[in-house]
């Protein structure tokens, strides 16, 4: 598509890929189990699960490959830091409080994943952002900064998480939505995720993206831990990046609906594609708590995740004030 040019709008809404027939999952679920439980385990006789999983250099180029326009909100969080609560404050404020959809994704492109996997709308759909009352439209990625393109028209809102809450949440929706009975122990996942090759890519080097950029007047750096403490503000702050001014009425409606209270209602228009042999239900909006980390991480362990990500950010020579934002007392 050249220069200045707009995809034909599509005859019908972009509905995403749902789950296989009923009658599949026994058989898909015995082909998982069959293969996935002797392939881990003759990997962990070698030491290499879990560090089978690796990130997918496919989908960082697939969000490289693209320029964002004028009209582009990118919410850009690392894994399980907020995504889809930042998602769903940002698509309420593009429509005024009053977005509707049956799965965010219908609304929400994602630009790490192919359009051929129809698990959400294609960045090319200009239906997205048309039929939006504010001409805005949210795209998704958990990308670091150097892994997107970067647009001075483009809107670009930062939001990182404490890494220990992030660990302990990233488990849970790992085993509960995809992994099931092969997700490894939260010991070997906390080995996984303070080692070069996290699966979920450096949270260090998502950080200090957003950091070192922070003062562009298109680019909102926020903490998930900031945005529980004061839901109103946050909300405020990211209308005022997108450039949209809310009445009353229509500012309330966005922070209701980005309660979790209310996000807990509709959780399961967040939840990843169901898998036959895990329970994605409820897996994306779990808690939603901060300071969790204790569920999984005994007090060494946490002080653990603090040096070796403190140690990254000092690598990278980032001035990410860690110790401020998240270091234990």
């Amino acid at each position: 598509m050249g220069e200045g040019e707009s995809a034909a709008l599509p005859s019908e809404p972009f509905k995403m890929r749902g789950p296989p027939p009923k009658w599949a999952h026994y058989p898909l679920t015995a082909l998982f189990y069959g293969l996935g439980f002797p392939l881990s385990r003759v990997l962990g006789l070698f030491g290499k699960w879990p560090p089978a999983f690796g990130g997918s250099e496919k989908a960082y180029a697939r969000a490289r490959a693209y320029s964002p326009a004028a009209h582009d909100v990118l919410v850009c969080s690392y894994f399980k830091s907020g995504t889809n609560w930042t998602m769903q404050i940002a698509v309420q404020i593009a429509h005024r409080g009053r977005a509707e959809f049956d799965h965010v994704h219908d609304l929400v492109p994602w630009l790490e994943v192919s359009e051929r996997s129809r698990m959400a709308v294609p960045v090319t759909d200009d239906s997205t952002w048309r039929k939006s009352p504010t001409g805005l439209r949210v795209i998704k990625t958990h990308a670091a900064f150097e892994d997107i393109v970067f647009t001075p028209e483009a809107k670009y809102i930062w939001v990182v998480r404490d890494p220990k809450d992030v660990f302990v949440s990233s488990y849970h929706f790992l085993r509960s939505g995809m992994l099931a009975g092969l997700m490894p122990t939260p010991r070997q996942w906390l080995e996984r995720f303070l080692s070069p090759n996290t699966p979920t890519g450096s949270w260090a080097r998502h950080v200090d993206g957003g950091w070192r950029n922070r003062h562009r007047p298109n680019l909102l750096f926020l903490t998930y831990e900031e945005m529980k403490a004061d839901l109103p503000g946050a909300v405020r702050r990211i209308a005022a990046l997108m450039g949209v001014d809310l009445t009353e009425d229509e500012f309330q409606l966005v922070v209701e609906q980005a309660g979790f209270a209310y996000m807990r209602t509709v959780g399961h228009k967040f939840d990843p594609m169901p898998m036959p042999w895990a329970k994605a239900e409820g897996a994306m909006i779990r808690r939603g708590e901060r300071g969790s980390a204790g569920e999984l991480l005994d007090e060494e362990q946490k002080r653990r995740v603090d040096d070796y990500w403190r140690a990254e950010l000092k690598r990278l020579g980032s001035d990410f004030p860690y110790d401020e934002k998240f270091g234990i007392a």
